[in-house]
């Protein structure tokens, strides 16, 4: 992906993707409060309540997805606490057996 005005590019943590360092993921509410300009008289335009439903879809997906992310980090992160706990208890053996 290529910046634009002057933004700066970084690498994320997905490695051979670049994003620019203003970006930010979309959130749902940003995706449910999208307006799109009206179409001029004489052109075809867009259905209103098609695209509405479409930005709710895609609102809905992107809170199903935050979830699920927040989730997984609650997981590692419990996963991480009990490893350390383990990892102290066997140091602290290891260290009664050798007195």
């Amino acid at each position: 992906m290529w910046a634009g005005r002057g933004e700066s590019v970084r690498q994320t943590h997905e490695p051979g993707y670049y994003r620019s360092a203003a970006y930010s993921p979309l959130r749902p509410w940003q995706v449910r409060g999208r307006q799109f300009r009206s179409t001029r008289r004489w052109r075809r335009g867009l259905d209103p309540e098609e695209v509405r439903e479409f930005l709710d879809q895609v609102a809905d997906d992107l809170a199903s997805v935050y979830s699920a992310l927040g989730v997984s980090r609650q997981e590692a992160d419990r996963i991480k606490d009990a490893l350390r706990c383990w990892q102290s208890e066997q140091a602290e053996r290891a260290h009664a057996g050798q007195r």
